[in-house]
C-alpha cells in the first residue's frame, strides 16, 4: 500500500533528526474511516531539542525528498520537543499543504493520541503528552464551533468550495457528539449522524459521494444551492449548540 510505503519512507529521512517519536493520528490512526488517496496523513513528530533555524532546514529538506511519491502532498506534520509538547496553546512547526508555518496541536487531536494515536516510531504518546479529560474536551469543540465555525458560516464566498462545506458539516457533527457525551466519533459516522441532527439530506448525500464515490463535477446552480442551504443550517445548529452548552454549564 502506498501509505506504508510513504509512512516509512517519512521515518526514515526523518532519522536524521534523531526524533523521540513519531504518531499519526485522525483516520490514519483509526483505521476505520481511512481513504488512501483522498484522506490526509495527520502525523507529529517528538524532536528531542529546541527547533532551531537549522532543524527547521533539515525539516524542510525532509519533506522536499518526499515530494514526488504518492500521496506526499497530503502529508501534513507538526513537530514537538519534550519541553513543549504539554501547553496545547502553544503553536508548532508543521509542515501541510506543502508548506511550513505554526500551529497548536489541538485537544482534540490530544485526546486522538491517547484513544488510538498509533506509533510509527519511538514512545508512546502517554509518556509524552498530559491526558485530555472530557470536560476540558467539550469546551474545546464548543468554543471551537462559536469562536471559529460560527464566524466563517458569515463568509458566504467560502462555502461555494467542497472542503468547506465538508468540514462544516462533519466537524459539526462530530463536535455535538463530543459535547454530548464526551467521544470521538469518525467522519463516516458524523455523516450517518447529520440528517438526525437536521442537516439537509441532499448536501449530506454530496459530501458523502465526494468521499467514497466518484461523482461528476458539480453545476454551478447546485454549488450555490447547496452553500445556501449549508449556511442556513449550520448557523442555527451552532447557535443552538453553543446555548445548549452554556446553559448545561451552568448547572455544573
Amino acid at each position: 500500500m502506498e501509505t506504508e510505503r510513504l509512512l516509512a519512507r517519512f521515518v526514515r529521512e526523518l532519522s536524521a533528526l534523531d526524533p523521540v517519536a513519531v504518531w499519526a493520528h485522525g483516520s490514519l490512526a483509526a483505521g476505520d474511516d481511512y481513504q488512501e488517496g483522498r484522506s490526509d496523513l495527520d502525523l507529529i513528530a517528538v524532536l528531542p531539542g529546541p527547533v532551531t533555524p537549522a532543524v527547521v532546514w533539515k525539516i524542510a529538506v525532509a519533506h522536499a525528498r518526499l515530494r514526488t511519491l504518492p500521496l506526499a502532498a497530503v502529508l501534513h506534520c507538526t513537530y514537538l520537543t519534550p519541553s513543549t509538547a504539554a501547553d496545547p496553546a502553544r503553536s508548532h512547526l508543521t509542515w501541510a499543504y506543502e508548506q511550513l508555518f505554526k500551529r497548536p496541536v489541538s485537544l482534540v487531536t490530544r485526546r486522538e493520541l491517547h484513544a488510538f494515536g498509533r506509533v510509527l516510531y519511538g514512545q508512546e504518546p502517554a509518556g509524552l503528552l498530559p491526558p485530555v479529560t472530557d470536560r476540558e474536551l467539550g469546551d474545546f469543540v464548543v468554543r471551537d464551533q462559536r469562536d471559529y465555525w460560527r464566524p466563517v458560516v458569515d463568509k458566504t464566498p467560502l462555502w461555494t468550495r467542497d472542503v468547506w462545506v465538508d468540514l462544516g458539516m462533519i466537524t459539526f457533527a462530530r463536535a455535538t457528539v463530543t459535547a454530548r457525551e464526551g467521544r470521538l466519533i469518525s467522519k463516516r459516522e458524523a455523516l450517518d449522524l447529520l440528517p438526525g441532527l437536521g442537516a439537509p439530506a441532499e448536501v449530506v448525500e454530496d459530501i458523502r459521494s465526494r468521499r467514497y464515490g466518484d461523482p461528476a463535477p458539480p453545476t454551478e446552480e447546485w454549488t450555490v444551492r447547496r452553500a445556501r442551504l449549508t449556511r442556513d443550517y449550520l448557523g442555527p445548529a451552532i447557535d443552538a449548540l453553543t446555548a445548549s452548552a452554556s446553559v448545561s454549564a451552568s448547572y455544573d
